[in-house]
């Protein structure tokens, strides 16, 4: 069983590492078209964004297959996402910019979407730190409250990802898509939460109300004898 479970962990791990293999050879062959920074810096983001996509992903899957085991195999997706994201900024630093910090600056300045992947890498940054055992223990609520913050980060993707295409509308409208599809499925799981609790009070309610009638009945039907008696 332990063996099946590493080889599961092997074959994930190798399959997320999969889309880099494919950017390097492409790379070497020269595959990346009339512009191969660009086009390795934007497949980066696209797979960043997909992580963070299947990361979302993994609990609506749970719920609706039963599957538990897939829990297991979420924070794995979100630090790829992570991973794909960090590559994806060092390329625009150190290939893009050469690290020339005053181009640098004058492109933050002038360019709103980059504020927004600033936004949602930061983001990513903070849940991967957060990610390990210890991380979750010394954070305790803190850390589920943090980990939300993922839901910004992927609008803020969205966004930062539209903007950078400059209107190219088709794969924006088809992550978009998604990402609505993955929120509403939360949204509608939290409301039939809130109403079967809403459903549950009243009948533990009525439960204590019957119980104190009960016992009054009772003390009452005690008493009645002592005062005949009288």
């Amino acid at each position: 069983m332990v063996f099946r479970l590493n080889n599961l962990w092997f074959k994930i791990n190798f399959s997320c590492l999969i889309p880099l293999l494919v950017l390097f050879f492409d790379l070497i062959f020269n595959r990346l078209g009339a512009d191969p920074i660009q086009a390795m810096h934007i497949r980066l983001g696209d797979w960043s964004m997909r992580f963070l996509w299947l990361t979302l992903a993994v609990t609506p899957i749970q719920t609706l297959t039963k599957w538990q085991g897939m829990a297991a195999y979420r924070q794995l997706l979100g630090l790829y996402a992570f991973f794909y994201a960090s590559l994806h900024f060092i390329t625009y630093l150190a290939i893009d910019h050469g690290f020339m910090w005053r181009l640098i600056g004058i492109d933050i300045r002038e360019s709103s979407y980059i504020w927004l992947g600033l936004i949602a890498y930061t983001i990513t940054l903070l849940l991967a730190v957060s990610s390990p055992k210890w991380a979750k223990k010394r954070m305790g609520k803190n850390w589920k409250k943090l980990h939300k913050f993922i839901y910004i980060a992927a609008i803020a993707v969205i966004i930062h990802y539209y903007w950078q295409l400059k209107g190219n509308l088709a794969e924006p409208l088809f992550y978009l898509i998604i990402i609505i599809l993955l929120l509403s499925f939360r949204i509608a799981v939290w409301i039939k939460n809130r109403q079967f609790n809403k459903m549950m009070i009243p009948t533990t309610k009525k439960v204590v109300v019957a119980s104190i009638e009960k016992v009054s009945i009772v003390d009452q039907t005690v008493e009645l004898p002592a005062k005949t008696l009288k």
